[in-house]
C-alpha cells in the first residue's frame, strides 16, 4: 500500500510528479479528518500494514555439513566458529555460489588467508 501525504491531489507543488514532496507526512491538525481515521479518508501509516516477507528460513552455518544442507533461497548466516573453520566454510561457499548475509566472503578471505 502506498501512503501519500494529505492533500497531495489538491496542490500542484506536492502532486504526484514531485516524488519527494508526495512522501508521507503524519497529519497533525486538530480537526483533521484523516488523523481521526474517518470513513472515506485515506489510510494512515500504522501497525498492520507491513508486507509479509518471503517464507525464507534463517540458517546459521557452523560447519561444512550445515552448508551442504542449506538452500540458495535461505537466509544464510555464518555462525561463531574459529578462523580456520570459517576459511574452509567460505571457500566451499564460494565454490557452490552461496552468499552469506553477515560476511563479505572475498574480503574475509583476502584479509585472513595471507596470515
Amino acid at each position: 500500500m502506498e501512503f501519500l501525504r494529505r492533500g497531495w491531489y489538491k496542490h500542484k507543488r506536492i502532486g504526484k510528479g514531485k516524488k519527494r514532496k508526495v512522501g508521507w507526512r503524519k497529519p497533525k491538525g486538530r480537526d483533521n479528518k484523516m488523523r481521526e481515521s474517518r470513513k472515506g479518508k485515506p489510510p494512515i501509516v500504522s501497525i498492520g500494514y507491513k508486507k509479509q516477507k518471503d517464507n525464507r528460513k534463517k540458517r546459521i552455518i557452523y560447519s561444512i555439513k550445515d552448508l551442504e544442507n542449506a538452500n540458495k533461497n535461505d537466509i544464510i548466516i555464518l555462525g561463531k566458529t574459529g578462523k580456520k573453520r570459517k576459511i574452509e566454510i567460505i571457500k566451499k561457499a564460494i565454490e557452490s555460489g552461496i552468499v552469506f548475509q553477515n560476511v563479505n566472503l572475498r574480503r574475509f578471505l583476502k584479509k585472513n588467508e595471507s596470515r
